[in-house]
């Protein structure tokens, strides 16, 4: 396992900037995941770090060592595509060790590997198949086993799971976290699922235009989001935004209001000084805010649907024409039309400034 370095890394395609002055420090056996929607570079970054795309400047260290113009094969790195790109005539143990055979690795070597692999992805009574005699999630993890032979300092995945419906998609995430459990390499993942992310990540990178929004442990990232961006792309049902003001009272006591909202904003903690009239964006995550028709309620509205979804419910209350979702037990859903109180837990919202929409 090696520590990965990307410094200034710059890579355009034609004369447009795909990736500009990204840095990015990838400890050393960290599981890392680059999450984030389609076109935000991180396919392109994954790239440049395995050699198939050229950076325009900038530097890329693998274990030390700068391999910005290194080609792939000099890297030291496994990658795992999409697709599974597995030869059809040949069966799993020489698609396993294709890549040895050419290389001259001799034959008991070559053996040990495929068969510690093997095992380690419960392949070992499949070698003789070819592809076509396999599912999905066995061809995936054939091209999952053909880098781990290579025994690589850094393990690189560009969206392996994608191909997968739900049930194996979620057998493999587990299998994966596994499978970094025993080996300890460093891994590098891309993806734009946010369960992925969540479940497999030591850290998350969350990407947009090019550029990394924050990076830090999935719980951080998604309790303490750096801006709506990132806010807004974890979550399912996504944060709540509420667009209202901050106000600041003679004793210092800070609120956000929107009525028919106001929100005592004690629990917040600020990383900027308050400032009173402020134009600023309240997110709350469903699951931070409960149905209760008290005194304690920070407003009222009418719940206009309710999505039932298997272990909890989405119920949708609208605020003056804005809608909130919050997620609740089966069972203790209101109805549609009734009106409720909302009670919101300020300690786990976030503040964000209007115009920037970065976290205060």
């Amino acid at each position: 396992m090696s520590r990965v370095s990307v410094q200034a890394l710059q890579v355009k395609m034609g004369s447009v900037p795909i990736l500009e002055n990204l840095d990015l420090d990838v400890r050393e056996g960290e599981f890392l995941v680059l999450l984030g929607p389609s076109g935000c570079g991180k396919s392109t970054l994954l790239h440049s770090i395995a050699g198939l795309l050229e950076a325009d400047s900038g530097r890329i260290d693998i274990g030390g060592q700068d391999v910005t113009w290194a080609d792939p094969k000099d890297r030291s790195i496994g990658m795992v595509f999409q697709s599974y790109a597995l030869y059809p005539t040949m069966n799993v143990e020489r698609n396993m060790s294709f890549g040895l055979r050419i290389n001259g690795v001799p034959k008991r070597e070559i053996a040990q590997r495929v068969g510690r692999a093997a095992a380690m992805l419960h392949l070992s009574e499949l070698l003789d198949r070819k592809p076509s005699q396999l599912s999905g999630g066995q061809r995936q993890r054939v091209a999952i086993g053909r880098a781990l032979v290579r025994e690589a300092k850094v393990f690189l995945f560009d969206e392996p799971l994608s191909n997968l419906d739900a049930k194996l998609r979620a057998e493999l995430r587990r299998e994966l976290k596994q499978l970094h459990q025993e080996i300890g390499s460093t891994m590098i993942y891309v993806t734009h699922d946010q369960v992925e992310a969540m479940t497999l990540a030591h850290r998350v990178a969350v990407m947009r235009g090019g550029k990394i929004q924050q990076i830090d442990t999935p719980s951080a990232v998604y309790s303490r989001p750096a801006n709506m961006f990132v806010a807004g792309f974890l979550g399912s049902p996504s944060m709540n935004f509420i667009e209202g003001e901050l106000r600041v009272d003679a004793s210092g006591a800070a609120f956000f209001e929107r009525l028919p909202l106001l929100v005592p904003m004690e629990g917040c903690g600020f990383s900027v000084p308050r400032a009173n009239g402020r134009d600023v964006v309240l997110g709350i995550r469903p699951e931070h805010i409960t149905l209760d028709a008290g005194v304690g309620a920070s407003g009222q509205g009418q719940v206009t649907l309710v999505e039932p979804m298997g272990s909890h419910v989405v119920v949708w209350v609208s605020l003056q024409g804005r809608d909130v979702s919050v997620t609740m037990p089966v069972g203790e859903e209101p109805m549609v039309g009734q009106r409720v109180g909302l009670r919101i837990d300020a300690s786990r919202a976030s503040l964000f400034d209007a115009e920037t929409q970065q976290r205060l």
